[in-house]
C-alpha cells in the first residue's frame, strides 16, 4: 500500500502536461509490444519464444533455490542465446521491417474459427477431396493452426478467397500456375496458392511416396499444421499432422479424422487408423 500511496501522490504532483507525456509514453511502448506479439504470432517464433521463456523462468528458480550446477549452465546459455537470437528470428525481422517500410504494420491478426465455421471448413474440405481424388488431380491443401506459416505464404500467389469446394478444385486445375503449389488456408479463407513448402527429409519414409507427401510431411513436422493430399497418380487421399501420414481415406474417414484433428473440443468416436505410417 506504501508503494501505491506514494505513486498516488506523484502523479497528484504532475502538471497535465507531464501527465499526458507519461501516457503518451506508455501507450506507444504497449502498442509496440502488441504488434510484436501479433507480428511472431504469424510464424513458428511463438514456440522460440516460449522456450525462451521456459529458460528465464528455470534461470529465476534456480538462483532462488542456490542450484549451482543448473544456474552454471543457464548463464552459459545465455551468451549463446544473445547471439543466436539475431539468426534465429531473422525472417520475423526482415518481415517487420518490410512491413514498417510499406505502412503494413498494421495487419490482422491470425483468424480463429468457431466450431460451426470449422465444421463447415470440414465439409467444403471433404467435398473438394473427393472431386479431386475422383478426378484423380492432384492437390497439396494446408490448414494453419496455432503455428503462423506467413514465411510460405510469401512464397505463392495470394488469393484471400472463402474457402469452398469450388475455389478448392479451381486451384488445382492441371497445366495452371496453382497446380504444383500449396494452397494455405487461414480461418476461413484461402490465404494463398502455389506455395512452396519445406520437403520432409526422414530417411524412412516409402519411395512410393511423391514430392507432395513429402511437402505434407515436412511442413507438418515444424508446425502443427493439417495437411490434406490428393495423389496425381493413384488419387488416393492423405492426411499429414504432426509428422504423420494417414492413407487411403475415403470420404467418411477423412471426415473424422478432420474432425478430430480441428476440432478437439467436440467428443467423436474412437477410430483405429491402421493406415499410420
Amino acid at each position: 500500500m506504501t508503494g501505491l500511496a506514494a505513486l498516488w501522490r506523484y502523479l497528484l504532483s504532475l502538471n497535465i502536461i507531464d501527465l499526458v507525456r507519461i501516457i503518451l509514453d506508455i501507450s506507444i511502448v504497449a502498442f509496440v509490444i502488441y504488434k510484436f506479439i501479433m507480428l511472431i504470432r504469424g510464424t513458428r517464433a511463438v514456440q522460440l519464444i516460449k522456450g525462451l521463456v521456459v529458460l528465464v523462468v528455470a534461470s529465476v528458480i534456480a538462483e532462488r533455490l542456490h542450484l549451482t550446477t543448473i544456474n552454471w549452465l543457464l548463464s552459459q546459455l545465455r551468451l549463446v542465446i544473445v547471439v543466436a537470437l539475431p539468426v534465429v528470428f531473422q525472417p520475423e525481422l526482415r518481415r517487420a521491417l518490410e512491413q514498417l517500410g510499406r505502412g503494413k504494420f498494421f495487419a490482422r491478426p491470425l483468424t480463429v474459427l468457431g466450431a460451426e465455421d470449422m465444421e463447415k471448413l470440414i465439409n467444403e474440405l471433404v467435398r473438394a477431396a473427393q472431386v479431386l481424388a475422383k478426378n484423380r488431380t492432384g492437390a497439396l491443401i494446408v490448414v494453419e493452426r496455432e503455428t503462423g506459416l506467413n514465411d510460405y505464404i510469401e512464397t505463392g500467389i495470394r488469393v484471400d478467397g472463402v474457402v469452398s469446394a469450388e475455389l478448392l478444385i479451381n486451384i488445382f486445375v492441371p497445366l495452371t500456375p496453382f497446380h504444383d503449389g500449396a494452397a494455405i488456408i487461414r480461418g476461413d479463407r484461402v490465404v494463398a496458392a502455389g506455395c512452396f513448402l519445406p520437403l520432409s527429409e526422414s530417411p524412412y519414409l516409402s519411395k512410393q511416396l511423391g514430392t507432395r507427401h513429402r511437402a505434407a510431411l515436412g511442413i507438418s513436422e515444424i508446425s502443427d499444421a493439417v495437411v490434406l493430399v490428393v495423389s496425381e497418380e493413384t488419387g488416393a487421399v492423405s492426411v499429414a499432422e504432426g509428422g504423420k501420414l494417414t492413407r487411403f481415406l475415403d470420404e467418411k474417414n477423412l471426415k473424422e479424422l478432420l474432425q478430430s484433428l480441428l476440432l478437439p473440443q467436440v467428443n467423436h468416436n474412437t477410430f483405429f487408423w491402421p493406415w499410420r505410417s
